[in-house]
């Protein structure tokens, strides 16, 4: 924990993207497994890392760091649930390239509560790499985009509010660890998952593509998400973010043979393009403080 703090929030931030972004990859190599099996047992692996963290950061103090994240802790746990859930019903009723076309909004969202909820601004430059990456998206999945899937779409839009709303608790409450948080939503994911599979016997390689998924895809990139937004304008967060959008697709190509269109390497090197832009602004901006 007190080495994580030591390194800067949107490098965290960004370590998080790369970690979330092999989820399309693991969905992938399922073999049998449902959606809401997937759900379950990915849920009960992210509840172990989050429980290991917890108990290597507070020992015997644990109880008291769910106690100190207080209500805003148990609303971030409820609707970060809720964006799990929704990404898994989305995927069941609407296509993969409307799911992450959709979360990718989330860059949206974040920019505008941290605007109005936190009266963070948004300098010209952070506005321009917004720009660019919106364009990068729309140039990568922009042409696979499937009509006619109504709640597929609305629930695939959970997932970036919530998201949202997570950063939001986040940096409001920025002395207050909201790890906590993520336990009651792994708890609540996982029951939801439980009752609606209705049997979650499935094969050991999906278990252990649940472990990957769990533990070290979603545990690894919340943890560091939730740690480095402490200290990162929300709007930068979701500039930052998007990378996810870029890596998945890569990580398809690399490990499962995909070959993105042309199109799709275009707007992943606008979308990168607009990342380097705000690193290199925060960067001087760092160094003229320093000064």
């Amino acid at each position: 924990m007190y080495l994580l703090k030591k390194i800067p929030g949107p490098l965290l931030v960004f370590l998080g993207a790369c970690s979330l972004s092999f989820g399309g990859l693991i969905v992938k190599s399922f073999e049998g497994a449902t959606l809401w099996q997937i759900l379950f047992w990915r849920s009960l692996f992210f509840i172990l890392i989050i429980i290991i963290f917890l108990l290597l950061t507070y020992k015997k103090k644990v109880f008291a760091a769910f106690k100190k994240s207080g209500l805003p802790g148990f609303i971030g746990g409820i609707v970060l649930s809720s964006g799990f859930c929704g990404y898994v019903f989305a995927m069941y009723n609407t296509t993969v390239a409307n799911t992450n076309f959709i979360i990718q909004t989330q860059i949206l969202f974040l920019a505008v509560f941290g605007f109005f909820f936190l009266k963070e601004k948004i300098s010209k430059i952070t506005f321009l790499s917004i720009i660019l990456a919106i364009i990068g998206v729309v140039l990568m999945v922009g042409s696979t985009l499937s009509p006619g899937q109504t709640s597929g779409n609305l629930a695939a839009f959970i997932m970036p509010i919530s998201f949202a709303i997570l950063i939001l608790i986040i940096r409001k409450y920025p002395n207050v660890d909201m790890i906590p948080l993520q336990f009651i939503a792994g708890i609540i994911a996982m029951s939801v998952g439980y009752f609606i599979a209705g049997k979650i016997n499935i094969s050991y390689h999906d278990i252990f593509l649940g472990f990957l998924a769990g533990f070290f895809q979603l545990g690894f990139g919340f943890i560091f998400i939730t740690i480095g937004a402490r200290n990162t304008p929300s709007a930068i967060v979701g500039i930052i973010m998007i990378t996810e959008a870029v890596l998945g697709p890569l990580w398809a190509w690399i490990f499962a043979g995909e070959n993105p269109p042309l199109i799709v390497l275009i707007g992943g090197c606008i979308i990168i393009s607009a990342v380097l832009l705000q690193f290199l602004f925060e960067k001087k901006n760092n160094s003229q403080i320093i000064q």
